[in-house]
């Protein structure tokens, strides 16, 4: 059983001093659409120098970092003036930083199981704190770590800058990202005005309401390696009649047609959604935005047709879905919508399990794994969790594997019935310390 003991714990703050960073960043209408939900992204690394060292690099580099990301270093707390609402006040309060170790190999671990590397706590939350790292040592010499954020401080492409950043910082190379904090860019019109669909899709909700979502079925969180000869071959079932569709198109088509096989009967239709990031879509920003930048598209099919339909077929309507809103129109109109519904949160109506039968998938292949190197080499597994116990709706979240050969890594937050549906053929394969060449 794996089991990990803390050894000690560092606050990192930024280490230069500019007054100008010493303010509140209010959220933009698209910050306060993320829901609250803390995020972890793990990195196993293999047997490296000792980790006192390792540990000390990264308190100089994470440091550094933090002149770049300020944000991070801060607090998130009430808005006097909307208790509905919260704002990240820059005060340079730091970044927890824990050091632990744990009781076995790497190559021993279930990497398979998700549940269990949060139930022994290779994990840990502090809410003080809205960024926090975990650097944990195996007896192997191997180590993983973990970091968490809050979502308020950004989405997917804006941690993935940050750890960009931090692993050039400590490797001396030159910065690729020059953070933009202005969350000013996504103002919304006046008077704001948008297409009445989006009532369909979002709602006004509380903190209260996001931590008592009703979950019918519990929800299990697993990690799944992918060949790249079965993406290519998905993708090669969607490719017909001269129609050309993404790895992640073809593939979400796979898993909304096998979802049929977890849904009771009771159930018509079910849905899939796919998270859109807005840069490159909204005039406003830029890649370099750090921020939420993130709406959602979703699907609707009956269980018949999924049951009936060529995987080509379904394939179509995942790509009718997400164009719908990968382009400025829709998120400028989700910018007037939130305005429209202020002040506080707001989510996805199918999030909050009000849909029925509905799975999310979001894609990370922008997102860092083999390139988050510190200065003591590349990760064998770079992949995604939440420590959210409650979520009204099934996740995937699909990663490029660390040995970039084409395969992925797919992290899950599904009920039971839906993890069998997945493992029965061999396209999801449950993680092991084999597909990390951890194991000969």
């Amino acid at each position: 059983m794996l089991d990990v003991c803390f050894t000690g714990e560092s606050i990192v703050k930024a280490s230069g001093n500019n007054p100008e960073r010493s303010h509140s960043l209010s959220l933009s209408n698209l910050d306060l659409l993320s829901g609250r939900f803390p995020v972890t992204y793990f990195y196993f690394y293999p047997k490296q120098p000792h980790l006192v060292s390792t540990f000390e690099s990264l308190k100089a580099s994470l440091a550094e970092t933090l002149n770049y990301f300020y944000p991070f270093a801060g607090q998130i707390v009430p808005n006097e003036t909307s208790h509905e609402e919260p704002i990240i006040l820059c005060s340079n309060n730091g970044a927890l930083l824990v050091q632990a170790r744990a009781n076995t190999d790497l190559k021993s671990l279930d990497f398979y199981n998700l549940d269990a590397f949060l139930q022994a706590k290779l994990v840990r939350v502090n809410p003080d704190f809205p960024f926090q790292i975990q650097a944990t040592e195996f007896e192997c010499g191997g180590f993983s770590l973990t970091f968490t954020f809050d979502h308020a401080l950004g989405d997917a492409s804006s941690f993935g800058k940050f750890l960009t950043t931090w692993s050039e910082i400590s490797r001396k190379e030159p910065v690729s990202c020059v953070p933009d904090h202005r969350r000013n860019l996504l103002l919304p019109r006046s008077p704001p005005h948008y297409h009445p669909l989006l009532d369909k899709t979002f709602i006004k909700c509380s903190v209260e309401e996001i931590k008592n979502i009703p979950t019918p079925k519990t929800l299990i969180k697993r990690l799944y390696h992918i060949n790249a000869s079965s993406i290519n071959a998905l993708q090669d079932l969607a490719n017909v009649n001269g129609e050309s569709r993404t790895k992640i198109e073809a593939f979400s088509a796979y898993v909304w047609k096998k979802m049929v096989d977890s849904i009771e009967t009771c159930h018509k239709t079910c849905k899939m959604g796919w998270l859109v990031d807005g840069r490159g879509r909204l005039e406003t920003v830029t890649s370099s935005y750090i921020g939420n930048v993130l709406s959602i598209a979703v699907g609707e099919a009956t269980i018949e047709n999924l049951k009936l339909n060529h995987v080509s077929e379904i394939a179509k309507i995942v790509h009718e879905s997400i164009t719908e809103v990968t382009n400025n129109t829709h998120f400028t109109d989700l910018i007037d919508w939130i305005e429209s519904h202020r002040p506080g949160l707001m989510l996805a109506r199918v999030v909050l399990g009000q849909e029925g039968p509905a799975l999310v998938l979001s894609s990370g292949r922008r997102f860092p794994v083999a390139e988050l190197d510190f200065g003591f080499g590349a990760p064998v597994l770079g992949t995604v969790c939440s420590t959210v116990e409650k979520i009204g709706v099934g996740y995937l979240n699909q990663r490029p594997s660390a040995c970039n050969d084409g395969s992925w890594s797919v992290s899950a937050m599904v009920w039971p019935e839906l993890a069998a549906a997945l493992e029965s053929d061999s396209v999801f394969q449950p993680m092991s310390a084999k597909h990390l060449q951890l194991q000969t």
